[in-house]
């Protein structure tokens, strides 16, 4: 009996995910302006001297607020494994939204963490009634040359996706230039293809950086997405100390777990991982965070 519920949640989610493909041609006005990019600035680590490693934390914490995200952000501050990162980027971040008490999660974040801040969200289709959210980006060291890009193509209903840029200054002279990608679900594995190449055409037009970062929430639920996942960023010069078959997200239903897969990814180039996992144990979200200790080249 558990075998059988356990393939028919499984043919739910790969219908769930393969659904709204179609809809990549559906037209809508959408609603977009400056104030879905916001930024703050409430630290001032700068020293002559950049730090010899760095770590990075990547988490999609679907919208937690309340004591989940107090919980959430002691663990930023304290955890072993994801706690005291130089490099933190969050995906569903909501700004003012009514599930999370129209608090201004990114902003808390920072303040309680006292860090500078991005936060970027996509645009909302005129006729949508989904909430949408946000992705962001946390540092002690200074955010410049901040940049939300639209992905391309549209989700279900014309649902869009962001990704946020920005360039962190280690040092005066020690820039890392770092990406917080939240992709598209459901839309067909080429168009998730283009999704990320934008984020790293973006990064290929700037003036040139040795030290990179691409991390975030992929939706690289299909074999073919992660296949070319990996060729696309290996063909750009990054690395992943993550392989394939490591999930840091769970379906479950009825109480039971159904199904793993791998849909967030942190991509390191001019940096070498020393230390890298994915905390299954803190389980806020339906995803896992992923967290990597880099040596800067």
């Amino acid at each position: 009996m558990q075998c059988s519920l356990r393939f028919a949640c499984i043919l739910i989610v790969a219908l769930f995910l393969r659904s709204g493909a179609d809809s990549v041609s559906f037209r809508s006005a959408w609603k977009d302006d400056a104030a879905l990019l916001e930024t703050g600035a409430l630290a001032r680590t700068l020293t002559a001297d950049a730090p010899r490693e760095i770590k990075i934390v990547s988490y999609n914490i679907r919208w937690r607020s309340g004591q989940e995200l107090e919980e959430i952000i002691h663990l930023l501050q304290t955890d072993a494994e994801i706690g005291g990162a130089q490099i933190i980027g969050l995906q569903e971040v909501d700004r003012r939204k009514k599930r999370t008490a129209y608090t201004n999660t990114a902003r808390l974040i920072a303040e309680k963490l006292g860090m500078n801040y991005a936060w970027a969200a996509p645009p909302q289709a005129a006729d949508s009634t989904e909430e949408e959210t946000g992705v962001a980006l946390f540092s002690p060291y200074p955010l410049t040359e901040v940049t939300r890009l639209v992905l391309p193509h549209t989700g279900p209903r014309g649902r869009r996706r962001v990704a946020l840029g920005a360039t962190v200054r280690l040092a005066p002279d020690r820039l890392v230039r770092v990406y917080v990608v939240h992709a598209e679900t459901r839309i067909e594995v080429w168009q998730k293809m283009e999704q990320l190449r934008a984020v790293l055409d973006e990064l290929e037009r700037r003036p040139k950086t040795d030290r990179a970062v691409v991390l975030g929430d992929f939706n690289t639920a299909e074999v073919a997405a992660l296949k070319g996942t990996r060729r696309l960023f290996e063909e750009a010069g990054f690395a992943t100390p993550f392989a394939d078959d490591q999930p840091t997200w769970r379906f479950t239903a009825l109480g039971l777990k159904m199904l793993d897969l791998k849909l967030d990814w942190v991509w390191l180039r001019g940096c070498k991982p020393t230390a890298w996992g994915i905390a299954h144990r803190i389980d806020y979200s339906d995803h896992w965070p992923l967290w990597v200790r880099a040596e800067l080249n």
